[in-house]
């Protein structure tokens, strides 16, 4: 089965209170799940990054093989692409962890969009901070 995952961390402050969201639908469109969570303290990277695993264990979750991830996060891509290292030593367990995942399925390409192409998975990120406050 084929899907598609969308994904975004917000950190109001640097590091500082931080959520994570993410969009997983099929290969025609259809939400499978549009989930999002507040993390407590983090640096929007790790936010970043605990979005892009809570969609990869939804995904295998849910009988995904083939998955195609879409971020805005050029650190994040990048990095998982192999292009960036990652010399943050805080950002070396969630991206192991990334690559683990990643290895169960059996196709992963992974793609660097504009903002604006990520939105809902934003806007899901930042409501998780909202909820929090209210």
């Amino acid at each position: 089965m084929k899907g598609k995952l969308h994904f975004d961390g917000a950190s109001r402050g640097n590091p500082g209170p931080a959520g994570a969201g993410f969009i997983l639908t099929d290969e025609g469109g259809e939400v499978l799940a549009r989930k999002s969570r507040y993390l407590g303290e983090a640096t929007n990277n790790e936010a970043e990054y605990r979005a892009l695993l809570d969609g990869l264990k939804e995904a295998f979750r849910r009988g995904i093989t083939e998955l195609e991830i879409f971020s805005d996060s050029e650190l994040v891509v990048s990095q998982i692409r192999g292009t960036y290292r990652v010399k943050a030593a805080n950002l070396k367990p969630l991206y192991e962890e990334a690559l683990r995942l990643i290895s169960r399925f059996r196709s992963v390409k992974i793609f660097h969009v504009p903002r604006e192409k990520n939105r809902e998975a934003d806007s899901l990120a930042n409501r998780a901070l909202d909820a929090r406050r209210s």
